[in-house]
């Protein structure tokens, strides 16, 4: 699990949307970018899934992801 506590494009407001971390300033979970990261890119995230997050915030929340993965052993 990431501790997303570090990245500054995300929030965790206790009873908004069951305490999941969000990007700021919306209702939209980390999580649902990132089940789409893989198959879309930030740009289609950003206009044609989800309105409200632009490609370069995005772009953020996934290269955070990414870099706080574990590492296969």
């Amino acid at each position: 699990m990431t501790d997303w506590s570090a990245c500054p494009d995300v929030e965790r407001i206790p009873g908004k949307v069951s305490g999941a971390w969000l990007v700021k300033n919306t209702r939209l979970p980390v999580d649902a970018i990132l089940i789409h990261a893989d198959e879309f890119t930030p740009e289609e995230i950003a206009t044609e899934i989800f309105e409200g997050v632009t490609p370069e915030t995005v772009r953020r929340v996934i290269a955070f992801a990414r870099r706080r993965a574990p590492t296969p052993v």
